[in-house]
């Protein structure tokens, strides 16, 4: 399987459960494709090495806390990561129980009835709504929790949480998880992208648990990961245009900003707006239409993100390789995952 290719050993104290402080003090690996050399600085400095007049692709998605402990009639309680990113917004929702629930049965909150299970396949769940949809948004910024990724041992207060796992500009809620490495931008970053007239731009990917998840035979054989909606502006796509017809590069900050670019390239570079859903697997080989350069976190192994960075470099024709790359960020005491460091790949 693909997924053996992507494997690699990582020591357990490299794994980070707290973000760094502030956020943009988080260590940057640069890699330039086109000279093989390898330089570590701070997020904070990314200006000094992306060109002027590029443009950055940044993914204004927010992470919804929807972690809800609900209450059996037994009087139990279940945990129910609701997939916001899945929802339509109206009375049928699905969702993951971290443990035994059957159709039929009726979990509440504070005595009150908030969901009743309907369905379920595998370890997936269909609920229906005891609640209006404005009632059950609520009810999840009260009572709900952020959905932290099971690796990150954390001990910080919700409320604290609620701000570190989220982008300073996070604008349009509904991912069950962070674009990781839009995590480290701060303001002061952003003066200093446009004190060197490095533009950028916004799109909307809702990122849900398939993002992370590692990758199974099924996804092997057809290609597509779990669907996850993409939205891109009018005003976005001719932006991109007009930045690679002057030829200047487009700098995706994520994999999930430039997974969104990949899904609709003919709609972007004709400067029309985008609205749908991506299951785009990116593997080698894969010529990318739209990203010219990649700022990513250190992902887990096994994952479509691996395999993703593993084409993007072979795309730059790359004189390293992912496994390269990840043996120096380990060599040198990087920080992985989810609230880690960050690389930039030019």
């Amino acid at each position: 399987m693909i997924v053996d290719d992507y494997k690699y050993k990582l020591p357990n104290e490299l794994i980070a459960n707290k973000p760094a402080e502030p956020r943009d003090a988080a260590r940057l690996m640069i890699y330039s494709t086109a000279t093989d050399e390898i330089v570590f600085d701070t997020f904070a400095n990314i200006s000094r090495y992306l060109p002027g007049g590029s443009l950055l692709v940044l993914n204004d998605t927010k992470v919804v806390p929807a972690r809800m402990p609900l209450t059996k009639v037994t009087g139990g309680t279940v945990n129910i990561l609701f997939l916001m990113n899945e929802w339509n917004g109206g009375t049928t929702i699905k969702g993951l129980p971290d443990r035994m629930i059957v159709p039929g049965e009726a979990l509440y909150l504070v005595n009150r009835p908030v969901a009743e299970v309907v369905s379920n396949v595998r370890e997936e769940f269909t609920f229906n709504l005891k609640v209006t949809p404005d009632q059950f948004r609520q009810l999840c910024e009260v009572y709900g929790r952020t959905p932290l990724p099971p690796y990150i041992h954390s001990d910080l207060p919700e409320e604290r949480v609620r701000v570190e796992y989220q982008t300073t500009y996070a604008a349009r809620p509904a991912s069950v998880a962070a674009p990781t490495a839009s995590l480290h931008f701060t303001d002061r970053v952003f003066a200093a992208l446009e004190a060197k007239e490095i533009q950028r731009t916004y799109v909307t990917l809702h990122v849900g648990r398939g993002t992370f998840s590692p990758v199974t035979a099924d996804m092997e054989k057809t290609g597509k990961l779990h669907a996850e909606p993409i939205h891109i502006s009018g005003e976005s796509a001719e932006l991109i245009r007009a930045t690679k017809a002057a030829g200047k590069p487009v700098i995706a900050s994520g994999t999930t900003a430039i997974r969104l670019l990949e899904s609709a390239p003919d709609q972007i570079l004709a400067g029309q707006s985008y609205d749908g859903e991506t299951a785009l697997f990116i593997r080698p080989p894969y010529q990318f239409r739209v990203a010219d350069a990649l700022i990513t976190n250190f992902h887990l192994p096994g994952t479509s993100l691996l395999s993703l960075l593993d084409a993007f470099l072979q795309s730059k024709q790359s004189r390293k390789s992912w496994r390269d790359l990840y043996d120096v960020a380990v060599r040198d005491h990087f920080r992985f995952y989810s609230f880690g460091d960050a690389m930039l790949i030019l």
